[in-house]
Protein backbone atom coordinates (compact mmCIF):
# COMPACT_ATOMS: atom_id res chain seq x y z
CA UNK A 1 0.00 0.00 0.00
CA UNK A 2 1.02 3.25 -0.72
CA UNK A 3 1.66 5.05 2.40
CA UNK A 4 2.99 8.84 2.86
CA UNK A 5 3.45 11.07 5.64
CA UNK A 6 4.53 14.49 6.24
CA UNK A 7 8.25 14.50 5.60
CA UNK A 8 7.56 13.07 2.02
CA UNK A 9 5.39 16.22 1.48
CA UNK A 10 7.53 18.16 2.77
CA UNK A 11 10.21 17.19 0.67
CA UNK A 12 8.06 18.04 -2.62
CA UNK A 13 6.91 21.13 -1.54
CA UNK A 14 10.60 22.55 -0.82
CA UNK A 15 11.01 21.86 -4.44
CA UNK A 16 8.32 24.47 -4.91
CA UNK A 17 10.47 26.64 -2.77
CA UNK A 18 7.22 26.38 -0.26
CA UNK A 19 9.16 26.04 3.09
CA UNK A 20 6.10 26.76 5.75
CA UNK A 21 5.59 23.85 8.80
CA UNK A 22 2.82 21.16 7.47
CA UNK A 23 0.23 21.31 10.34
CA UNK A 24 -1.57 18.05 9.05
CA UNK A 25 -2.28 16.08 6.05
CA UNK A 26 -5.62 14.42 5.34
CA UNK A 27 -6.31 12.41 2.36
CA UNK A 28 -9.11 13.40 0.14
CA UNK A 29 -9.08 10.72 -2.45
CA UNK A 30 -7.08 7.48 -2.49
CA UNK A 31 -7.38 4.62 -5.61
CA UNK A 32 -5.36 1.82 -4.63
CA UNK A 33 -4.97 -0.19 -7.92
CA UNK A 34 -2.49 -2.89 -6.14
CA UNK A 35 -5.55 -4.41 -4.88
CA UNK A 36 -6.48 -6.24 -7.89
CA UNK A 37 -3.14 -6.77 -9.13
CA UNK A 38 -0.34 -6.47 -5.93
CA UNK A 39 2.73 -6.30 -8.87
CA UNK A 40 1.63 -2.90 -10.70
CA UNK A 41 2.16 -0.54 -8.12
CA UNK A 42 -0.53 1.89 -9.57
CA UNK A 43 -2.00 4.43 -7.22
CA UNK A 44 -3.91 7.91 -7.01
CA UNK A 45 -3.78 9.93 -3.90
CA UNK A 46 -4.82 13.28 -3.59
CA UNK A 47 -3.74 14.92 -0.17
CA UNK A 48 -4.59 17.95 1.56
CA UNK A 49 -1.78 19.79 3.74
CA UNK A 50 -2.56 22.42 6.11
CA UNK A 51 0.43 24.70 6.62
CA UNK A 52 1.34 27.03 9.27
CA UNK A 53 2.08 30.13 7.29
CA UNK A 54 0.41 29.22 3.79
CA UNK A 55 -2.55 28.30 2.50
CA UNK A 56 -3.72 24.88 2.75
CA UNK A 57 -2.36 23.08 -0.34
CA UNK A 58 -3.29 19.61 -2.75
CA UNK A 59 -0.49 17.42 -3.84
CA UNK A 60 -1.71 14.68 -6.18
CA UNK A 61 0.25 11.86 -6.79
CA UNK A 62 -0.10 9.21 -9.25
CA UNK A 63 1.08 6.76 -11.43
CA UNK A 64 -1.33 5.20 -13.66
CA UNK A 65 -1.21 3.04 -17.01
CA UNK A 66 -2.85 5.29 -19.07
CA UNK A 67 -1.69 8.55 -17.66
CA UNK A 68 1.69 10.10 -18.54
CA UNK A 69 3.38 13.04 -16.94
CA UNK A 70 3.26 15.01 -20.66
CA UNK A 71 -0.77 14.48 -20.26
CA UNK A 72 -0.95 15.97 -16.66
CA UNK A 73 1.33 18.88 -17.97
CA UNK A 74 -0.76 19.31 -20.44
CA UNK A 75 -3.75 19.68 -18.71
CA UNK A 76 -1.98 22.00 -16.13
CA UNK A 77 -1.26 24.39 -18.90
CA UNK A 78 -4.84 23.85 -20.05
CA UNK A 79 -6.14 24.99 -16.02
CA UNK A 80 -3.37 27.77 -16.13
CA UNK A 81 -4.70 29.35 -19.58
CA UNK A 82 -8.15 28.93 -18.23
CA UNK A 83 -7.04 31.09 -15.32
CA UNK A 84 -5.08 33.44 -16.94
CA UNK A 85 -8.35 34.19 -19.34
CA UNK A 86 -10.46 35.15 -16.57
CA UNK A 87 -12.14 31.73 -15.35
CA UNK A 88 -11.35 30.79 -11.36
CA UNK A 89 -9.06 27.98 -10.68
CA UNK A 90 -6.71 27.05 -8.14
CA UNK A 91 -3.47 28.65 -8.22
CA UNK A 92 -0.79 25.43 -9.19
CA UNK A 93 2.77 25.56 -8.58
CA UNK A 94 5.91 25.23 -10.68
CA UNK A 95 9.46 23.78 -10.49
CA UNK A 96 11.87 24.48 -13.32
CA UNK A 97 8.86 25.89 -15.05
CA UNK A 98 7.02 22.66 -15.19
CA UNK A 99 3.72 21.62 -12.95
CA UNK A 100 4.83 17.94 -12.75
CA UNK A 101 7.80 15.98 -11.45
CA UNK A 102 8.22 12.67 -10.52
CA UNK A 103 9.43 11.30 -7.16
CA UNK A 104 10.37 8.19 -5.68
CA UNK A 105 8.55 8.19 -2.61
CA UNK A 106 8.54 4.38 -0.21
CA UNK A 107 8.94 2.19 -2.96
CA UNK A 108 6.20 3.88 -5.29
CA UNK A 109 7.37 6.35 -8.63
CA UNK A 110 4.55 8.65 -8.55
CA UNK A 111 4.16 12.18 -10.47
CA UNK A 112 3.45 14.70 -8.12
CA UNK A 113 1.42 18.25 -8.79
CA UNK A 114 0.73 20.71 -5.93
CA UNK A 115 -2.09 23.75 -5.97
CA UNK A 116 -4.15 25.30 -3.83
CA UNK A 117 -6.91 24.06 -1.97
CA UNK A 118 -10.25 25.57 -3.15
CA UNK A 119 -12.26 26.43 -0.61
CA UNK A 120 -16.03 26.55 -0.07
CA UNK A 121 -16.57 23.69 -2.23
CA UNK A 122 -19.83 23.52 -4.01
CA UNK A 123 -22.03 20.51 -2.09
CA UNK A 124 -25.48 21.04 -3.84
CA UNK A 125 -26.68 22.24 -6.98
CA UNK A 126 -29.71 24.76 -7.36
CA UNK A 127 -31.28 27.03 -10.69
CA UNK A 128 -28.89 29.28 -9.66
CA UNK A 129 -26.04 27.12 -9.41
CA UNK A 130 -26.87 25.07 -12.81
CA UNK A 131 -27.21 28.25 -14.61
CA UNK A 132 -23.81 29.52 -12.96
CA UNK A 133 -22.25 26.86 -14.10
CA UNK A 134 -23.94 26.70 -17.65
CA UNK A 135 -22.32 30.47 -17.93
CA UNK A 136 -18.90 28.61 -16.76
CA UNK A 137 -18.55 25.94 -19.28
CA UNK A 138 -19.26 28.66 -21.58
CA UNK A 139 -16.34 30.73 -20.97
CA UNK A 140 -14.32 27.64 -20.93
CA UNK A 141 -15.32 26.90 -24.08
CA UNK A 142 -14.85 30.08 -25.51
CA UNK A 143 -11.04 30.61 -24.45
CA UNK A 144 -10.62 26.77 -25.86
CA UNK A 145 -11.74 27.22 -28.80
CA UNK A 146 -9.80 30.83 -29.50
CA UNK A 147 -6.56 29.71 -28.12
CA UNK A 148 -6.72 26.51 -30.62
CA UNK A 149 -6.37 24.51 -27.01
CA UNK A 150 -6.03 20.71 -27.04
CA UNK A 151 -5.38 17.90 -24.70
CA UNK A 152 -5.01 14.32 -26.33
CA UNK A 153 -6.74 12.79 -23.95
CA UNK A 154 -10.19 10.39 -24.13
CA UNK A 155 -13.35 11.97 -21.84
CA UNK A 156 -15.68 10.83 -20.24
CA UNK A 157 -18.67 11.98 -22.01
CA UNK A 158 -17.94 11.26 -25.95
CA UNK A 159 -20.83 10.99 -27.69
CA UNK A 160 -19.52 8.18 -30.74
CA UNK A 161 -17.90 6.52 -27.89
CA UNK A 162 -18.39 4.80 -24.89
CA UNK A 163 -19.23 7.20 -22.19
CA UNK A 164 -20.89 7.71 -18.63
CA UNK A 165 -24.32 8.96 -19.52
CA UNK A 166 -25.76 6.29 -21.78
CA UNK A 167 -25.09 2.76 -22.83
CA UNK A 168 -26.45 1.38 -26.25
CA UNK A 169 -23.67 -1.27 -26.19
CA UNK A 170 -25.32 -2.94 -23.20
CA UNK A 171 -28.66 -2.70 -24.55
CA UNK A 172 -27.52 -4.57 -27.56
CA UNK A 173 -26.15 -7.18 -26.01
CA UNK A 174 -29.52 -8.76 -24.39
CA UNK A 175 -31.22 -9.38 -28.10
CA UNK A 176 -30.04 -13.36 -27.91
CA UNK A 177 -32.33 -13.85 -25.61
CA UNK A 178 -35.26 -12.16 -26.14
CA UNK A 179 -39.04 -13.57 -27.02
CA UNK A 180 -40.63 -12.96 -30.28
CA UNK A 181 -42.77 -10.01 -29.30
CA UNK A 182 -39.90 -8.19 -27.25
CA UNK A 183 -37.66 -9.34 -30.20
CA UNK A 184 -39.64 -6.92 -32.27
CA UNK A 185 -40.03 -4.03 -30.39
CA UNK A 186 -35.88 -4.41 -29.95
CA UNK A 187 -35.87 -4.04 -33.62
CA UNK A 188 -37.60 -1.06 -33.64
CA UNK A 189 -35.40 0.54 -30.72
CA UNK A 190 -32.24 0.02 -32.87
CA UNK A 191 -33.76 1.05 -36.20
CA UNK A 192 -34.58 4.38 -34.56
CA UNK A 193 -31.25 4.44 -32.98
CA UNK A 194 -29.65 4.10 -36.02
CA UNK A 195 -31.78 6.47 -37.65
CA UNK A 196 -30.73 9.42 -35.05
CA UNK A 197 -27.12 8.38 -35.12
CA UNK A 198 -26.92 8.79 -38.70
CA UNK A 199 -28.61 12.31 -38.52
CA UNK A 200 -26.17 13.12 -35.83
CA UNK A 201 -23.40 11.89 -38.26
CA UNK A 202 -22.37 15.19 -39.40
CA UNK A 203 -21.31 16.04 -35.62
CA UNK A 204 -18.02 13.83 -35.91
CA UNK A 205 -16.41 16.09 -38.64
CA UNK A 206 -16.90 19.13 -35.64
CA UNK A 207 -13.35 20.21 -34.61
CA UNK A 208 -12.68 19.31 -31.31
CA UNK A 209 -10.64 21.57 -28.57
CA UNK A 210 -9.35 20.77 -24.93
CA UNK A 211 -12.56 20.39 -22.17
CA UNK A 212 -12.67 20.30 -18.50
CA UNK A 213 -14.54 16.89 -19.00
CA UNK A 214 -16.11 16.80 -15.43
CA UNK A 215 -17.95 19.85 -14.37
CA UNK A 216 -20.16 18.88 -11.27
CA UNK A 217 -20.70 19.87 -7.66
CA UNK A 218 -18.12 17.76 -6.58
CA UNK A 219 -15.52 19.82 -8.44
CA UNK A 220 -16.81 23.24 -8.50
CA UNK A 221 -16.09 26.43 -6.09
CA UNK A 222 -17.61 29.44 -5.01
CA UNK A 223 -14.66 32.35 -4.71
CA UNK A 224 -14.76 35.20 -2.58
CA UNK A 225 -16.09 37.28 -5.65
CA UNK A 226 -19.09 34.92 -5.59
CA UNK A 227 -17.76 33.17 -8.84
CA UNK A 228 -18.31 29.72 -9.76
CA UNK A 229 -14.64 28.44 -10.20
CA UNK A 230 -13.29 24.72 -11.27
CA UNK A 231 -10.56 22.54 -10.04
CA UNK A 232 -9.60 18.88 -10.97
CA UNK A 233 -9.02 18.45 -14.22
CA UNK A 234 -7.87 14.76 -14.31
CA UNK A 235 -10.72 13.71 -16.68
CA UNK A 236 -9.81 16.85 -19.14
CA UNK A 237 -9.24 16.06 -22.98
CA UNK A 238 -10.52 16.99 -26.40
CA UNK A 239 -14.36 17.08 -27.27
CA UNK A 240 -16.91 18.43 -29.65
CA UNK A 241 -17.37 21.39 -27.70
CA UNK A 242 -21.27 20.96 -28.74
CA UNK A 243 -21.37 17.51 -27.41
CA UNK A 244 -20.10 18.33 -24.48
CA UNK A 245 -22.02 21.24 -23.64
CA UNK A 246 -25.67 19.04 -23.88
CA UNK A 247 -24.09 16.50 -22.25
CA UNK A 248 -22.41 18.12 -19.42
CA UNK A 249 -26.19 19.78 -19.05
CA UNK A 250 -27.58 16.37 -18.66
CA UNK A 251 -25.01 15.38 -16.35
CA UNK A 252 -25.81 18.59 -13.89
CA UNK A 253 -29.29 17.80 -13.95
CA UNK A 254 -29.36 14.53 -13.03
CA UNK A 255 -26.50 12.91 -11.55
CA UNK A 256 -25.66 16.34 -8.96
CA UNK A 257 -26.59 16.55 -4.86
CA UNK A 258 -29.90 18.72 -4.98
CA UNK A 259 -31.73 20.29 -2.24
CA UNK A 260 -33.73 18.07 -0.32
CA UNK A 261 -37.17 19.89 -1.17
CA UNK A 262 -36.85 19.70 -4.80
CA UNK A 263 -39.95 19.15 -6.68
CA UNK A 264 -41.12 17.37 -9.29
CA UNK A 265 -39.94 19.37 -12.55
CA UNK A 266 -36.51 20.14 -10.60
CA UNK A 267 -34.55 17.86 -13.32
CA UNK A 268 -35.92 20.37 -16.42
CA UNK A 269 -35.60 23.85 -14.24
CA UNK A 270 -31.91 22.49 -13.91
CA UNK A 271 -31.18 21.18 -16.72
CA UNK A 272 -32.53 24.70 -18.71
CA UNK A 273 -31.17 26.81 -16.31
CA UNK A 274 -27.57 25.25 -17.31
CA UNK A 275 -28.35 25.94 -20.84
CA UNK A 276 -29.66 29.29 -20.41
CA UNK A 277 -26.43 30.09 -18.74
CA UNK A 278 -24.49 28.44 -21.57
CA UNK A 279 -26.40 29.88 -24.44
CA UNK A 280 -26.04 33.96 -22.63
CA UNK A 281 -22.49 33.26 -23.56
CA UNK A 282 -21.98 31.12 -26.33
CA UNK A 283 -25.60 30.54 -28.30
CA UNK A 284 -26.28 27.35 -30.43
CA UNK A 285 -26.04 27.77 -33.66
CA UNK A 286 -29.47 27.26 -35.67
CA UNK A 287 -27.12 24.25 -37.19
CA UNK A 288 -26.48 22.73 -33.51
CA UNK A 289 -30.41 23.50 -32.37
CA UNK A 290 -31.81 21.07 -34.53
CA UNK A 291 -29.41 18.31 -32.78
CA UNK A 292 -30.25 18.65 -29.93
CA UNK A 293 -33.27 17.07 -29.59
CA UNK A 294 -31.67 13.47 -31.40
CA UNK A 295 -28.93 14.01 -29.21
CA UNK A 296 -30.96 14.50 -25.71
CA UNK A 297 -33.38 11.21 -27.04
CA UNK A 298 -30.19 8.62 -27.23
CA UNK A 299 -29.29 9.83 -23.80
CA UNK A 300 -32.61 9.88 -22.04
CA UNK A 301 -33.47 6.46 -23.88
CA UNK A 302 -29.71 4.19 -23.31
CA UNK A 303 -29.70 6.27 -19.68
CA UNK A 304 -27.00 3.83 -18.31
CA UNK A 305 -28.26 3.99 -14.79
CA UNK A 306 -31.49 2.54 -16.26
CA UNK A 307 -29.73 0.00 -18.85
CA UNK A 308 -26.97 -1.13 -16.78
CA UNK A 309 -26.70 -0.16 -12.97
CA UNK A 310 -29.77 0.36 -11.24
CA UNK A 311 -31.13 -2.51 -9.03
CA UNK A 312 -33.75 -2.96 -11.41
CA UNK A 313 -32.27 -2.16 -14.62
CA UNK A 314 -32.77 -3.93 -18.11
CA UNK A 315 -29.88 -5.59 -17.83
CA UNK A 316 -30.22 -7.25 -14.01
CA UNK A 317 -33.99 -7.88 -15.59
CA UNK A 318 -32.83 -10.08 -18.29
CA UNK A 319 -29.88 -11.93 -16.11
CA UNK A 320 -32.78 -12.68 -13.75
CA UNK A 321 -34.99 -14.12 -16.47
CA UNK A 322 -37.72 -11.60 -15.29
CA UNK A 323 -39.41 -11.24 -19.16
CA UNK A 324 -42.07 -8.54 -17.96
CA UNK A 325 -39.13 -6.71 -16.33
CA UNK A 326 -37.69 -6.66 -19.71
CA UNK A 327 -40.45 -5.85 -21.41
CA UNK A 328 -41.53 -2.56 -19.25
CA UNK A 329 -38.10 -1.37 -20.01
CA UNK A 330 -38.05 -2.03 -23.47
CA UNK A 331 -41.53 -0.22 -23.81
CA UNK A 332 -40.01 2.82 -21.47
CA UNK A 333 -37.13 2.79 -24.07
CA UNK A 334 -39.25 2.99 -26.93
CA UNK A 335 -41.12 5.43 -25.71
CA UNK A 336 -38.45 7.87 -25.30
CA UNK A 337 -37.48 8.31 -28.87
CA UNK A 338 -41.22 7.65 -30.35
CA UNK A 339 -42.26 10.92 -27.90
CA UNK A 340 -38.59 12.58 -29.65
CA UNK A 341 -40.73 11.82 -32.87
CA UNK A 342 -43.58 13.81 -31.92
CA UNK A 343 -41.69 16.85 -31.04
CA UNK A 344 -39.54 16.80 -34.19
CA UNK A 345 -42.05 16.27 -36.69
Amino acid sequence: MFIVDINDIENILKDYHIFSKIIQITELQRYDYENSNSEQKKVRLIIKADLEEFSSLVIRLKNESDVTIELIESQCEFADTLSNNGVATPYQYKICDKFAKWYSINGYDVIATVEEFAENEIKTVDEVTARKTGKLLAAMHNISEANNLHIHNGVLFNFFERNELFDFETFSSIKSGLEDKDRVIFDSIVNKYNTYMNILSPLKECKKYAVQGDISNCNLYQNASEEIGVFDFNRSGDNILFCDAVMQSVFEARLMDYPKNKDNDFEVKILMSFLDGYCSIRPFSEYEKKFFPYLYSIINAFWSSDIRWDKDSLLNQYKKGDTEGVHRRLIKIHEHLALNDKKLS
